[in-house]
């Protein structure tokens, strides 16, 4: 897999409470491929989130392990923090937050 191929992935996965995928919303940091590993990089809107879990289990379910993924690994930090600066333009206009 590639890193857009993952990235569009994780983008099926909607935040509940408005829909948007998790890659729109500027959760994912980054992708490092390191032979069969996937290493992901990302953080929650705030760092009380109850859904880090349920994130890394659909991120699991729609990645696969196979013969050539053997090991999906996803690091939270806070460190920068999310903020409403991370989204898509194309979501922010959807959302109503282009000035």
């Amino acid at each position: 897999m590639t890193k857009d191929q993952i990235l569009q992935k994780i983008n099926e996965i909607q935040d509940p409470d408005i829909g948007i995928g998790l890659v729109d919303l500027g959760l994912v940091y980054n992708i490092d491929l390191n032979g069969k590993e996937i290493n992901i990089t990302m953080t929650l809107t705030t760092p009380a989130c109850p859904l880090a879990g349920t994130f890394e289990n659909q991120i699991k379910e729609k990645i696969p392990l196979s013969k050539n993924i053997k090991k999906i690994h996803i690091e939270w930090t806070f460190d920068p923090p999310w903020s409403k600066d991370r989204i898509t333009e194309e979501v922010k206009e959807r959302l109503g937050l282009l000035i």
